[in-house]
């Protein structure tokens, strides 16, 4: 008998590659400009949301030192994924580009916050639309990173991308339409019994969290393993 966590990720893959190859081509511009807006306003910030640059400068600031500022930003965006009111707000201001719930969006932004705060104290230019890639290839995890670069959907690695010569903002685009595509078709895939749990009286938030939490975990891992530092900086 096929291993339930195995089907789900075959369908995951299956219904990511059905939308990005029998969605109507009309729909494709908007989607695209919607997901790297995403990743852009939650890079730059927006309101009272800070930029990331701002945030991981504090992190340095009170730490002195790279590796315990990037340890900070880690836990901190770890209490965030967790928290599922805090992140529920935060999703609220951006659900409405790409069209999910809000604590869905709210993860997502988190998360693209938490690795660009890895990368700039990693020493890499957040304002390079290269590494705003990379970013977002980090979001997948290692498992289904290293699996979508031997399927050639990928074209490398983050750090490839991210140190590349040239940009390539087609690739930009499609790799965020990827990588958003299969977050939520893998969220469809996997999230029957978390959505049960989340509703269920009493411990639905706590079991939103873990989960989210076990995410963001893992996409901190991936981020940490694909952007090693290339240059001491200062806050």
């Amino acid at each position: 008998m096929a291993n339930i966590g195995d089907v789900a990720h075959d369908v995951a893959n299956y219904v990511a590659d059905l939308a990005l190859t029998k969605l109507p081509r009309a729909a494709a511009p908007a989607f695209t400009s919607a997901m790297v807006k995403l990743v852009d306003l939650s890079i730059d910030g927006k309101g009272r949301l800070p930029g990331v640059k701002h945030v991981a400068g504090r992190y340095l600031a009170r730490q002195q030192e790279v590796e315990p500022a990037i340890r900070t930003a880690i836990r901190h965006h770890l209490a965030l994924a967790a928290a599922q009111g805090v992140v529920t707000n935060i999703g609220g201001a951006f659900s409405m580009l790409i069209g999910t719930p809000a604590n869905v969006t709210g993860v997502i932004v988190v998360q693209i916050r938490m690795v660009a705060c890895i990368a700039h104290l990693s020493g890499y230019d957040i304002d390079d639309p290269r590494v705003r890639t990379a970013v977002v290839m980090c979001l997948l995890g290692d498992q289904e990173l290293e699996r979508q670069i031997s399927d050639h959907r990928l074209p490398s690695t983050p750090l490839a991308v991210a140190t590349s010569p040239v940009h390539d903002p087609q690739l930009h685009a499609a790799v965020a339409d990827r990588v958003l595509t299969h977050i939520l078709a893998d969220a469809a895939g996997k999230g029957l019994v978390t959505t049960i749990g989340r509703k269920a009286p009493i411990i639905g938030g706590g079991v939103g969290g873990v989960a989210d939490w076990l995410d963001t975990m893992t996409v901190s891992r991936c981020a940490q393993a694909n952007l090693p530092t290339r240059r001491r900086i200062t806050a």
